[in-house]
């Protein structure tokens, strides 16, 4: 990933709504939700959740699959991981030893 991904990705989640849609769907996991189903939950109205939606899609940090007449997004986890692995690229001045902790803590124990 380069800079310009990143800081799009960053500007993406900057945003409250935005990131509370990118953190239930990363719960959602494989299942997603449909548009619907998200705005219901975070009380957020489906026009202001489209657009939301769109910017993170844009940012690859979400994808969406079509289902008949509603939309299935889901956390793309390559975008995430591909965000995730910029920000550690130099991790720790070559001393993988230091950087452990962190990667412990983000991986799934599912």
């Amino acid at each position: 990933m380069d800079k310009n991904l990143a800081l799009d990705a960053f500007a993406a989640l900057s945003q409250p709504t935005r990131l509370d849609v990118f953190r239930l769907l990363v719960k959602a996991g494989e299942t997603g939700m449909t548009a619907g189903e998200i705005s219901d939950t975070l009380e957020v109205r489906q026009n202001t959740m489209s657009a939301n939606l769109s910017i993170l899609s844009r940012a690859n940090l979400i994808r969406s699959k079509r289902e008949g007449r509603s939309i299935r997004y889901f956390a793309d986890m390559d975008g995430m991981r591909g965000l995730l692995a910029f920000l550690m690229e130099d991790c720790c001045g070559g001393r993988p030893d230091q950087c452990q902790p962190v990667i412990n803590e983000i991986a799934c124990a599912c």
